[in-house]
C-alpha cells in the first residue's frame, strides 16, 4: 500500500500532552538498525510516518526523521535550530493545541494523540542541543490530496465515495463541488472563530477531507507569541480564500471533472465570501 519501509527504536520519552490514558504512544526515531518499522505514504511526506493502523485508523507520527534521504537530519543553516526531519517543541505543541481546538468546532480534523519529548539528544551545527519532539495522531486516510500521483485511481475513487455521506441534503452533479462546499464551509468557520491556519494547501487536506497541519495556526485562545505576527494576522484571512480555490481546482483535476467556476464562486457566495470585492475591474486596466 505504502511506498516503503524505514527501521526505527523506540526511545524513553517524556510526555508533554496527551488526548487520553488508553491510547499507546510509539516514541520511534528513524535508526537503520532499529527492530520498529514506519511506512512512508509517499516521497512528500518528509518528516512524517504511518506507525499503526488500529480500527481502521491510521497512527502517523511526525518528527522522527526524513523520510527520503540516507540522512535522518538535516540542517540547512538558513532558521537557526529548525531542521529538516525534526519539529521543534513549540510547533508540535501548537499544532496539538489547535488542531484540537478546530476539531472541537466541528470541523473534520486529525486526531491528536500526544506530543512525546524523546531522551535522544542532537547536537545541531550552531551547537545547540536538542532533543527530538514528535506529534502522534491519528487519520481515517493516511493519503494527502497532494499524494494522487502516488495512488491508484481504485484508492483515489475509494475515498470520494466516503464524501456523500458528509453531503446529505446537497445535490451536486460533481464530486469536486461536493468537496468544495466542505472545504469553504471549514472557512467559514475558521474565519467565524477567527482561526488562521495559515498553510491551507493540497498537502495539508487528505483524501478523507481531514484538515491538517496546525503548526503555523493561530486562534484567539492560542495566539502567535510575537506581537509584529498578532498585527498581521487579519491581513492573512483573504488568501486562504485563494489557497482553498486553488485545493479544489486541484481536486477536480485529479478527478477529471471539468471546473464550473461560476458553481465555485456560488458555494464561496454560499457561506458569505465574496470574490467581487478582490476583483480588478477591467475599467481599470491600463
Amino acid at each position: 500500500m505504502f511506498i516503503k519501509q524505514v527501521h526505527a527504536k523506540a526511545v524513553e520519552y517524556q510526555i508533554l500532552r496527551k488526548a487520553c490514558d488508553y491510547i499507546t504512544p510509539y516514541p520511534y526515531l528513524r535508526c537503520v538498525s532499529g527492530d520498529k518499522v514506519m511506512s512512508v505514504v509517499s516521497p512528500i511526506h518528509g518528516r512524517s510516518f504511518v506507525i499503526a493502523n488500529i480500527n481502521n485508523r491510521y497512527v502517523v507520527s511526525k518528527g522522527n526523521g526524513l523520510s527520503y534521504s540516507q540522512y535522518n537530519f538535516l540542517n540547512t543553516h538558513e532558521f537557526g535550530d529548525d531542521t529538516w526531519g525534526l519539529l521543534l517543541e513549540q510547533d508540535a505543541i501548537r499544532d496539538f493545541e489547535v488542531g484540537r481546538e478546530v476539531n472541537g468546532l466541528g470541523i473534520k480534523t486529525n486526531k491528536m494523540e500526544y506530543v512525546l519529548k524523546l531522551s535522544q539528544q542532537i547536537q545541531l551545527w550552531n551547537g545547540h542541543i536538542i532533543s527530538p519532539v514528535l506529534l502522534q495522531y491519528d487519520v481515517e486516510c493516511p493519503y494527502r490530496i497532494s499524494d494522487a500521483p502516488f495512488m491508484t485511481r481504485k484508492q483515489i475513487m475509494d475515498e470520494v465515495k466516503k464524501w456523500g455521506a458528509m453531503a446529505i441534503g446537497k445535490d451536486y452533479c460533481s464530486n469536486y463541488l461536493v468537496a468544495a462546499d466542505i472545504l469553504v464551509s471549514n472557512l467559514r468557520v475558521l474565519h467565524d472563530n477567527e482561526v488562521l491556519h495559515n498553510a491551507i494547501h493540497a498537502q495539508n487536506y487528505t483524501w478523507a477531507l481531514e484538515l491538517l497541519d496546525f503548526e503555523l495556526s493561530c486562534s484567539p485562545s492560542y495566539p502567535y507569541s510575537q506581537e509584529d505576527d498578532r498585527r498581521h494576522v487579519k491581513s492573512l484571512f483573504a488568501r486562504e480564500l485563494i489557497q482553498t480555490y486553488e485545493v479544489i481546482n486541484y481536486i477536480a483535476g485529479v478527478l477529471q471533472e471539468p471546473v464550473d467556476y461560476q458553481k465555485i464562486d456560488d458555494i464561496y457566495a454560499k457561506y458569505g465570501f465574496d470574490f467581487c470585492s478582490f476583483n480588478i475591474r477591467k475599467d481599470n486596466w491600463h
